[in-house]
């Protein structure tokens, strides 16, 4: 599948910055169809050896993702969907560079996972966050991992058993949202925000993110054992490092060579 075959997501190669955005205005909603599509179109990124950070958006201006689509939840389709969709948001974990989510709108359910899975945040003060699956009898598993991982757990048990729904300050309060951005100055401040990525070499990103991973989790001296492993003999032998190290000593602006 090439870019010009996509129904109901764009994918947009910006240079130093990837974007996958949903198309299904005016709520977004991820059906098996979108999905199978994001699926396609992450496997892209992956693929990308330029690209810098992948940002994951809504087209439109009213909603970021109101989730999965109800009807996909049906007996029927339900295991497909799972599949689909948990294989969308382990793709997602698994892209190598900075993914951002910029959330113009509602981000509820399936949409709030989405955004979650990214390693950074970024939101409207329009934008809502809330997983409401409760109130259909069901949980939303992925968030059920998550959340703990970002929130106080007093705060995931309230969004997960309460099913509400909170605004972006809030969601920036306790941590699941990293910028709130004015709505008439968002895209400018998100183009902002994703400088200090694009300024950075490719490598580096590559290496610290892995790092951060590898690290996560484990207990220190085990962490410590890995990101030691990593800096030594992954990240030094990296052209870039040794020229971020010698354009310091130097005085000078570095120049990538991203390798």
């Amino acid at each position: 599948m090439s870019m010009a075959d996509f129904k109901f997501i764009s994918y947009d190669d910006q240079g130093d910055v990837l974007r996958i955005a949903i198309n299904r205005p005016p709520y977004n909603v991820l059906d098996i169809a979108t999905m199978e599509e994001m699926n396609t179109a992450l496997d892209m990124a992956m693929a990308n050896k330029t690209a810098k950070v992948l940002v994951i958006t809504g087209n439109g201006d009213k909603t970021f993702s109101s989730g999965v689509d109800v009807m996909d939840h049906t007996p029927d389709k339900v295991v497909k969907m799972i599949d689909v969709f948990h294989g969308l948001l382990k793709r997602l974990m698994l892209v190598p560079i900075p993914t951002v989510a910029v959330v113009n709108g509602p981000a509820l359910g399936g949409g709030c996972e989405l955004a979650i899975a990214c390693d950074m945040v970024l939101a409207s003060e329009k934008a809502k966050f809330g997983q409401p699956e409760i109130k259909l009898g069901v949980f939303p598993p992925i968030a059920a991992i998550l959340l703990p991982r970002q929130v106080p757990m007093t705060k995931v048990m309230e969004l997960l058993l309460g099913g509400g729904i909170i605004d972006a300050k809030e969601a920036h309060r306790i941590g699941m949202v990293n910028a709130v951005f004015a709505p008439e100055s968002f895209a400018a401040d998100c183009a902002k925000y994703l400088e200090q990525f694009t300024t950075l070499s490719r490598v580096a990103l590559l290496h610290t993110k892995k790092a951060v991973k590898e690290a996560a989790n484990r207990p220190f001296y085990e962490a410590l054992h890995h990101v030691e492993h990593h800096y030594l003999h992954e990240l030094m032998a990296t052209e870039d490092a040794v020229e971020g190290l010698n354009s310091f000593m130097e005085k000078r602006k570095p120049v990538w060579k991203n390798k």
